[in-house]
């Protein structure tokens, strides 16, 4: 948010149970990838938000058959009253970097990214058209450019 702080939720299911963490969720059929990461937002604290930019995809594979991605983004908040989804979550606030740091609660993935901050980032370049051919209904590249950090 503009005071710097982070976003994050507590979750009451998976390896994440009791931790800080991430909003996340699976994207739904028709979906874009930051189309759902607004929507998991929305769904789980109540903020509406805007993508701003991509800072990263987590990817792996788990028990050697199951793909597992995340696409991690940037958002910017367009409100502030938290609205926690009671049935997924403990918990929803934002945080300051040092609080989530001081946190014995705070997931492993937050800490690296809490680590690395400030986030480099890869921007939304929105509006292009890569030809009829290819049938996209919706079409969006994130990119990194020098001309942005000009």
């Amino acid at each position: 948010n503009e005071n710097g702080e982070w976003l994050v939720v507590k979750k009451k299911y998976s390896g994440l149970k009791g931790k800080w963490s991430l909003p996340a969720g699976f994207v739904q059929p028709g979906e874009m990838l930051d189309e759902a990461a607004v929507r998991e937002v929305k769904e789980e604290t109540g903020i509406d938000a805007e993508p701003v930019a991509l800072l990263g995809l987590r990817t792996g594979v788990i028990s050697g058959e199951i793909s597992d991605n995340m696409a991690i983004f940037l958002l910017r908040p367009l409100s502030r009253d938290i609205v926690v989804q009671t049935d997924e979550l403990y918990a929803a606030a934002f945080f300051s970097k040092t609080a989530l740091q001081n946190d014995p609660n705070t997931s492993g993935l937050l800490r690296y990214l809490l680590a690395l901050e400030p986030l480099d980032s890869l921007s939304l370049h929105d509006g292009l058209n890569p030809g009829d051919p290819f049938g996209y209904t919706k079409y969006r590249l994130y990119f990194e450019s020098s001309k942005l950090k000009e």
